[in-house]
């Protein structure tokens, strides 16, 4: 066999097609002639049309329903202190030791400064000062300056003195004065007689109202110290914070004051405070509940904007809400609302359940 002759058959042997699968590594190193007819080799064969001509159906996928939770605007509308806490028996037993030490290191009190001597100002108080003692008018009977009772400053077990009531009677006390009124003649024709008067004095109101006597829990005029929440209760007898399901595209915000003016009327005040929820909370049922999905319009198709969807529970979001004047009415409520309650956070938690107690206990104010 000459050369030339060699050299055809190499060449007509490296475009023959191969039934051999090649790695990528072989690929990338054959010329592009053999690169072309090997991928005409591997090319895998057409399939057949089955024989009697009909293609085969897709098999149904079964579908299974959406699963989701209903979301609620929850508002916790309150109503902030209107007086400063009660005090503990140590704070006041502590303020009543500090204003007697003060009264005992304070430089003695200059009468003539204040009252020119012989005017009815300097009369009522000499009166007064022998009945206290003291200078100051709300820390009982105390001589800052006696040898004997001058150190006995603090209070002792079972004193009044430190109790806000009995300052507060002592004040008023040192405020009344005396007027002295002259009737007639009398019948033999004597003298006037003179008949001491003391001119009243306003008293401040106290910090127990009528309501708290009453135990009224649906009056704003209780337990001024403390905060107050509006709870109401439902068709199911569940007592809750005022709470709705949105509509269409409304925010939170939008939401907590459409459900104030349907659940407890126009005759409110009220304020909701920012855009952002306290918190949420995520009630699930003991058993999800099934019903049609009629806002799944993915597909034009009309049997797929009915699909079932599966409920697992209630995600509620809790918006800050403060009451300025008014009161709740709940006569022509939109939600079925029976009754409603201005409670405390200790009252609270005896009318909710366990598990929704666990889910605000958290978010409500201590006073």
């Amino acid at each position: 066999m000459s050369r030339p002759e060699g050299i055809i058959r190499r060449l007509a042997a490296s475009r023959r097609p191969s039934s051999t699968h090649l790695c990528q590594k072989c690929l990338l190193s054959l010329p592009p002639n053999r690169l072309a007819s090997t991928a005409t080799a591997v090319q895998p064969d057409p399939i057949e049309p089955p024989p009697s001509g009909r293609s085969a159906a897709p098999s149904p996928t079964p579908t299974s329903p959406r699963t989701t939770y209903r979301v609620q605007a929850s508002v916790m509308l309150s109503r902030p202190p209107l007086l400063t806490r009660d005090l503990t028996a140590f704070e006041k037993a502590y303020f009543l030791y500090q204003r007697r030490l003060n009264e005992r290191l304070a430089l003695p009190f200059s009468r003539y400064f204040y009252y020119q001597k012989g005017t009815p100002g300097d009369v009522d108080w000499k009166r007064k000062i022998r009945e206290r003692r003291t200078p100051a008018r709300d820390i009982g009977r105390y001589d800052a300056y006696s040898r004997e009772e001058g150190w006995n400053d603090e209070v002792l077990v079972g004193a009044r003195e430190s109790e806000p009531e009995e300052q507060v009677e002592a004040l008023l006390k040192d405020a009344e004065v005396e007027l002295k009124e002259e009737e007639g003649e009398g019948e033999d024709g004597g003298d006037r007689s003179t008949q001491v008067v003391k001119e009243a004095v306003a008293k401040p109101l106290p910090r127990v109202t009528d309501a708290d006597r009453a135990g009224d829990r649906r009056s704003l005029d209780r337990l001024l110290q403390r905060t107050l929440y509006l709870v109401v209760r439902r068709q199911d007898g569940r007592w809750w914070f005022p709470s709705d399901a949105l509509v269409g595209k409304e925010s939170l915000h939008t939401a907590a004051e459409r459900i104030l003016v349907q659940a407890g009327g126009l005759n409110m005040n009220t304020w909701i405070v920012g855009n952002i929820p306290l918190g949420h909370y995520v009630r699930n049922y003991q058993k999800p509940q099934v019903e049609k999905d009629t806002n799944n319009n993915n597909n034009n198709n009309s049997s797929n904007n009915n699909t079932a969807r599966e409920i697992k529970g209630t995600k509620y979001f809790f918006m800050k809400g403060r009451i300025m004047a008014g009161q709740a009415n709940l006569k022509d409520n939109k939600k079925g609302l029976t009754d409603f309650q201005w409670l405390a956070k200790d009252e609270v938690q005896k009318i909710l359940l366990p598990q929704d107690w666990s889910a605000v206990k958290n978010i409500l104010a201590e006073r």
